[in-house]
């Protein structure tokens, strides 16, 4: 599948990019070629193949979910100009 210059101009102005002119052909042939990679994974037949969350069939390591650090709130709001409820008040910046 190939993409035109005008479509990646179109894409890179909807995503806010700036694309250099004298990279403009660079940008579109790449964009192309992913395309293309992206359309020959397409005709894989995947039928019976379970989606796969890793490639390897292993057990993720897991820790225990224990706290490591104790509290310092306290110390924190300690210096902050406004504190209530153990919450920080900030000034009103919109209205």
């Amino acid at each position: 599948m190939a993409i035109s210059e005008a479509e990646v101009k179109k894409v890179a102005r909807l995503a806010r990019l700036a694309v250099p002119d004298d990279r403009l052909e660079a940008y579109t042939q790449n964009l192309s070629n992913i395309l293309n990679l992206v359309d020959q994974l397409s005709a894989v037949d995947t039928t019976g193949v379970e989606p796969m969350a890793h490639p390897l069939d292993m057990m993720q390591r897991l820790r225990e979910d224990v706290v490591t650090e104790t509290s310092h709130r306290e110390k924190y709001q300690s210096v902050a100009p406004e504190v209530e409820d153990g919450l920080y008040l900030v000034p009103k910046v919109l209205e």
